[in-house]
């Protein structure tokens, strides 16, 4: 039973190294581009995919659930995306807005990441050795959260896993029902969607694919001096790569992994114009979380 424990000990310390280190490269890499100049400054947007979710890992849950459409995290998916919370919370430049997908994969991913970013701690190394986000304490003056329609799902029969719509055509329960799932204190709710209502069912992969394209630039457009972190799904974070970096194509995307995008836009808070195009980077905490070639 000792030595079961102390290799258990072991391991929870070589992910705390890891985490250590994958937070150093991306602040090395992020510490290099978040610079101002005489042009401006740099905002930076990250668009990750949410964690890993239940009906991957129990395939029969579809079968029993009210809305098969819209599957909760697993354990290990919530453990994954406080992880992730806290990666980035180890990068110096800080997240001003989370903007989330309404599907509760999303919502919940959000949460756990906003917790991170938000935790209340004497010192960071204490937030590395919690191994949940059980009990953590917040200051939700930190981060700013909405909830974008425009950021869902392909909403069409292989990637929902169902044939038709729901019957009353009620994708999800009221937006308020939904905004409970995010931190206390975090929403702002003076934001005004892009989107007022989910896409048509059964929308095309390439319309799909524009919808992305063209939100992921508003919600820049939108807030031009915050640094945005979207949480949305898979498709979403391989639009972000293939059409800010060039001959890219992504084929996988890793539960929580993101794509960076950066471009220089006004230093001047008032102004709205001036802003750059945008230059794609791809971060993630292992290698095989992304997979994707260039031409």
């Amino acid at each position: 039973m000792l030595a079961k424990q102390s290799t258990a000990e072991r391991e929870r310390e070589r992910e705390r190294e890891r985490e250590r280190e994958a937070g150093a490269a991306m602040a090395e890499l992020l510490g290099k581009v978040d610079e101002v100049t005489d042009e401006g400054r740099t905002q930076h947007v990250l668009v990750m995919r949410h964690g890993d979710r239940i009906d991957a890992v129990e395939p029969l849950w579809q079968l029993h659930a009210k809305r098969a459409w819209d599957p909760p995290l697993t354990d290990a998916g919530k453990i994954r995306a406080w992880t992730t919370g806290k990666r980035l919370r180890a990068v110096d430049v800080p997240i001003h807005r989370v903007i989330v997908s309404p599907f509760l994969r999303c919502l919940q991913t959000a949460a756990e990441v906003i917790t991170a970013l938000c935790c209340v701690v004497d010192d960071d190394t204490h937030l590395l050795a919690m191994e949940t986000s059980e009990g953590a304490v917040i200051d939700s003056t930190r981060v700013k959260a909405y909830i974008e329609y425009g950021l869902c799902e392909v909403l069409y029969t292989e990637a929902m896993g169902i044939v038709a719509p729901p019957k009353d055509g009620i994708w999800f329960p009221d937006v308020s029902d939904l905004e409970a799932f995010l931190p206390t204190g975090t929403l702002d709710y003076s934001v005004d969607r892009l989107y007022q209502q989910l896409p048509t069912w059964e929308e095309p992969l390439d319309v799909a694919r524009e919808r992305f394209d063209s939100v992921i630039k508003a919600l820049a457009d939108k807030f031009p001096h915050e640094n945005l972190l979207l949480v949305t799904h898979g498709e979403a974070v391989g639009v972000s790569i293939s059409s800010h970096l060039k001959d890219a194509v992504v084929y996988e995307v890793e539960y929580c992994a993101y794509a960076h995008l950066q471009r220089q836009v006004s230093s001047d808070p008032s102004s709205v114009a001036d802003k750059g195009a945008f230059r794609g980077h791809v971060i993630s905490g292992r290698e095989t979380e992304l997979r994707m070639a260039c031409h």
